[in-house]
């Protein structure tokens, strides 16, 4: 014999109270006494009723689902941020969807035609790579309440924004280097026009300002957060007249690429130059010699995000729109060394 769901009847029975009343606790149980919201819940729980989310969802005319904007999902540095992600939605009536925009770009109407088309109720950007018009899209439709950032952001829209302090993670690398004894400074760059790059290298500079170190053009790679750039950046600096004797990548997968095209070429790391990375991707404890590095605390980003875009979700209208700044920690490991003499 198939036993029958119990139904919202079945719960208000129990909790001798009426069907609205469990409705009110289930949607919004801060206007339900303490004593009644608990006898509901308990009715829950010995009847084991369920609720029908998607016929919640569609009387509330709402989608259930976060969207998540992540530019590449082959990286490792996301996986942390993920998870803080998916924790923070867990248990709330938000499912979490992805989409790698490097494979499948988001065009000027498409983010905000997702929110149109009822497919979702928020969404965390990680790519700074969004165009104005995206933006202004959103905007225009008035869901700019219902977007965050998340360690890349888009300048000038007054969205929240979640990030490591990327400034000063770059001066904690390059202060580092010059207490260990080094003067002569490089940085691999990210790709042209990232925000990311554009901060770390403000921090760097500034540093490196701040403390009188000598600057050469040459000195500043530019790179794009990949491997392959790091790998590049060697060769150029094996080719430099006035060779660096320590260098500051802007992420750990650029210092990996960097690291192997030095020591490819007989140049010792960090006997004959000392590499700092920025990240603390898993991969940087185990790398031979294993990494220094900036580290940030990428679930508690993700985690975060989610309660930011979640509070700014249940309370629409009540739009956070500060720049929240994560801090940042050095790592030191086998990859810096004071300079040869």
């Amino acid at each position: 014999m198939i036993q029958k769901s119990a139904t919202i009847h079945d719960v208000a029975r129990a909790a001798k109270v009426s069907t609205a009343t469990v409705s009110r606790v289930l949607s919004s149980p801060a206007l339900v006494s303490e004593a009644t919201r608990e006898a509901v819940l308990e009715a829950i729980r010995h009847t084991g009723y369920r609720v029908n989310q998607a016929a919640r969802n569609l009387r509330m005319r709402r989608a259930g689902a976060v969207l998540i904007l992540v530019p590449n999902l082959g990286k490792p540095f996301y996986s942390g941020i993920l998870a803080g992600i998916s924790e923070g939605f867990a248990g709330s009536e938000f499912a979490v969807l992805i989409t790698d925009t490097e494979s499948d770009p988001i065009g000027d109407t498409a983010l905000a035609g997702y929110f149109q088309d009822g497919r979702i109720d928020g969404a965390i950007l990680l790519d700074g790579g969004l165009s104005q018009a995206a933006l202004r899209h959103c905007v225009d439709q008035g869901v700019g309440d219902r977007i965050a950032f998340l360690c890349e952001w888009v300048e000038g829209w007054g969205f929240p924004v979640i990030a490591s302090d990327n400034a000063e993670g770059a001066r904690l690398a390059v202060r580092h280097l010059h207490d260990l004894g080094h003067r002569k400074i490089a940085h691999v760059t990210g790709p042209e026009g990232n925000v990311l790059t554009a901060t770390r290298r403000a921090g760097m500079l500034s540093e490196r300002a701040r403390l009188g170190l000598p600057a050469r053009p040459e000195w500043i790679v530019r790179g794009d957060f990949s491997i392959e750039s790091g790998h590049e950046a060697a060769q150029r600096i094996l080719a430099m007249e006035d060779r660096p004797t320590a260098v500051f990548c802007s992420a750990d997968m650029v210092a990996f690429g960097l690291i192997a095209g030095l020591m490819a070429a007989g140049v010792r790391v960090p006997e004959d130059i000392s590499v700092v990375g920025f990240d603390d991707i898993e991969m940087s404890g185990f790398f031979i010699p294993a990494l220094t590095t900036i580290r940030q605390d990428r679930h508690r980003l993700g985690n975060r995000a989610a309660g930011v875009l979640l509070a700014n979700l249940r309370q629409p209208g009540s739009r956070t729109e500060s720049e929240d700044l994560m801090p940042v920690e050095l790592v030191v490991r086998g990859s810096t060394a004071p300079p040869p003499p």
